[in-house]
This record gives C-alpha cells, sequence and structure tokens, in this order.
C-alpha cells in the first residue's frame, strides 16, 4: 500500500516522474470508482506490521512510564507525596522520541509515528506541569483557580514548542494539530487564570471562548487545505488532522450552549439541533471533510431521539433515529461527490478557488 506521501517522495528522489505519479493516482481514482478529492485520504497503516509495532510500542511506555514513577516514588518527586512524579512522563517523552528516530525517520510507518507524537507531546505537558505543581506546592494550589490556569498555560506553551520542534524533525502531519491543541492550552490557561474564582459562573463564557478557538482551529485548517485543492500533498494530511481537532472545539461548546448538556430538549431545541446538523454537513461538503458531522452525531442522535419520544414514538424511539441517521450518512456517502457540486457551484468564483477541487481531471496535474 503506498500514500500520496510516499508518492511525493518518490517524484522528490527522482524514483518517477510527477507525470507517472499523477497518471497512477488517476488509475486508482478509477478503479475506486470515485474522485481523489472526495476521498478525504490520510495514511493511518501500510500494513499489519504498523499495528504490531504500535502494539509493542505503547507496551514498553507503559512500562517506561512505571519505572519512571517509581524512581520518582524513590526520589520523592511525587506531587502531594503519593500522587504523580514528573519523572514518569519524562522518561514516556524520551523513550518517544528516541522511538521515533528509528519508526518515524527511517522507517516512515504511519501509526506508530502518530502514537509516538502524541505520547511525546503529551508526556511533555505532563512533566511540566507535575513538576511546576511540585515546585509550587500542591497546597498553594487549593482554591487557586488564578495560579492553576498560569500553570497549565505554561505547560501548554512548554509543549507548543515541543510540537514544533517535532515537526522540525520528523514532519508527522499530526504534529501541527498538537501544536494547535498546546496553543489552545494556552489560552485556555490564561483566560481561567483570568476569571479566577468567578470560573464556576463563567461556564458560558467559558464555552464560547473555546467556540472561538475551534474557528481559528478551522480557518488554519482551511489555510493548509487552499493550499492543496487537489489534495496532492502532505499538506492535506496536516488539514485533516486539524479539522479534526476544530469539529469538536466547534461542536460541543454549540450544543452545550443549547443546553444538551442537561439532558433536557424540547421540540424547538431537538429542531434547531437538526438544523444545525444540517448546517455542519453543507460546511462538510463544500470544504470536503467529514469531521464535523462526526463530531456532532452524538448531539444530533440525542436530539432526534428526544423529538420521536415527544412526538409519541416511545418505544421505536432508539430505532426510528438510528434509521433516519443511518441511512442519512450512507445516502451522503454514496451520492458525497454530487452532493458537493450542488452545494460548491453556486459559490462564488473567490470562493470556490479556495476549496477543494471538484473537477477530478484537474488532480491530474503534477503535484507541487
Amino acid at each position: 500500500m503506498y500514500s500520496q506521501n510516499d508518492l511525493d517522495d518518490a517524484v522528490a528522489a527522482g524514483a518517477m516522474s510527477a507525470e507517472s505519479a499523477a497518471a497512477l493516482r488517476n488509475f486508482i481514482e478509477t478503479q475506486r470508482s470515485a474522485p481523489a478529492v472526495d476521498e478525504e485520504q490520510f495514511r493511518l497503516i501500510t500494513g499489519f506490521n504498523d499495528i504490531f509495532v504500535s502494539i509493542a510500542a505503547v507496551i514498553l511506555l507503559v512500562a517506561v512510564g512505571w519505572i519512571g514513577q517509581w524512581l520518582g516514588t524513590y526520589a520523592q518527586t511525587n506531587v502531594d507525596g503519593d500522587g504523580p512524579s514528573f519523572l514518569a512522563p519524562l522518561a514516556v517523552a524520551a523513550t518517544s522520541w528516541g522511538l521515533a528516530l528509528f519508526f518515524t525517520a527511517k522507517r516512515r510507518m504511519a501509526l506508530p509515528s502518530i502514537i509516538l507524537l502524541l505520547a511525546f507531546v503529551g508526556s511533555v505537558f505532563a512533566a511540566v506541569a507535575f513538576a511546576l505543581v511540585l515546585a509550587v506546592g500542591p497546597d498553594v494550589l487549593d482554591n487557586n483557580t488564578q495560579l492553576a490556569g498560569v500553570l497549565g498555560a505554561v505547560a501548554g506553551a512548554v509543549a507548543a514548542a515541543a510540537a514544533w520542534v517535532h515537526w522540525k524533525t520528523f514532519r508527522v502531519p499530526i504534529t501541527v494539530a498538537a501544536g494547535a491543541a498546546a496553543v489552545a492550552s494556552i489560552a485556555v490557561g490564561l483566560l481561567v487564570a483570568a476569571l479566577g474564582p468567578k470560573l464556576e459562573q463563567s461556564e458560558n463564557l467559558v464555552l464560547g471562548f473555546v467556540l472561538l478557538l475551534g474557528v481559528g482551529v478551522f480557518l488554519f485548517a482551511m489555510r493548509w487545505d487552499s493550499s492543496d485543492p487537489a489534495r496532492v500533498t502532505r499538506r492535506t494530511d496536516v488539514a485533516f488532522w486539524l479539522h479534526l481537532l476544530a469539529a469538536p472545539m466547534i461542536a460541543h461548546p454549540v450544543f452545550a450552549l443549547l443546553g444538551l448538556n442537561n439532558g433536557n430538549v424540547g421540540i424547538g431545541e431537538g429542531l434547531v439541533v437538526v438544523l444545525l446538523y444540517i448546517l455542519f454537513g453543507l460546511t462538510a461538503l463544500a470544504i470536503d471533510r467529514r469531521a464535523l458531522l462526526v463530531s456532532a452525531l452524538a448531539y444530533v442522535l440525542f436530539a432526534l431521539n428526544e423529538l420521536f419520544k415527544q412526538f409519541g414514538a416511545i418505544e421505536l424511539n432508539v430505532a426510528l433515529t438510528a434509521l433516519v441517521i443511518g441511512s442519512s450518512l450512507l445516502l451522503l456517502s454514496a451520492f458525497w461527490h454530487q452532493a458537493r457540486e450542488v452545494v460548491v457551484r453556486p459559490l462564488p468564483e473567490s470562493l470556490r478557488a479556495r476549496l477543494p477541487l471538484l473537477d477530478r481531471s484537474a488532480v491530474s496535474q503534477p503535484a507541487a
């Protein structure tokens, strides 16, 4: 199995021409009977060896973290005496980097690279956070949301820097999304610090702020997407992960602000949720990304379930909800390209130029 990145690397190395790579892409499209721009391709595994290595890497990282925690207990670096030690995530981060030098830089294995990147950035964040808590003292943080927010922002800044170094070294597409998540944690931490004791009364403000951050990540993803409308370079993989990060940051605050988290959905709220999901669907079609639909799926399932209850279909409400959503998504998947044409063609030319291509013959042009 060969990914678009492999073809790009082969072209860059002179192993094949750009025209040959484009012809191979078009042949694969024909075999699948679907345009490449509608496949939303990204490389996750190249074979079972990816899964094998990933399982082994996770086991090793758990073992290293366990040993690090034991050493932390021995060195008395545990938070609050018997809590976590910064040595555990620090050991995991160092091991993840060492493994990436082989499995990412040399073997170029997709799934292990993703796991090692997430372990590295997450462990750096945890190590810095635990070390800061240990430095200031856990008792100081009791009922001190301002200091907790500042420490979280500092840990997020270090994690963002770690993600940047990882990107410069290994160029794993998900790294940009991990860095964006770290930057978002900086912003949320500073907001928490600013709100201080008023945090509990400002839940809607925090949700609105996360929504704005999600929109910012979405626009950042669109910047990567618009630079590769044919989706034949590594930039489209970067955009995929950014969209996957932005989707829950947009969907969760929107539906939480509507009150769905309270479990009480009337007819009005249910209809609003369904209309919002349709709007998400139109947006997903326009940008040719399905992440928004997946992130909002749980909310629309809950809202439809409650709507069927309101209309008296109590015994079949779950079945009817699954029937409506399942059949709708399958139909949308089957006719995704046709639906995209209906949505995209009426848009202004200036906007269409920044969206993924509709004409799959354009994909045959050599990739930059």
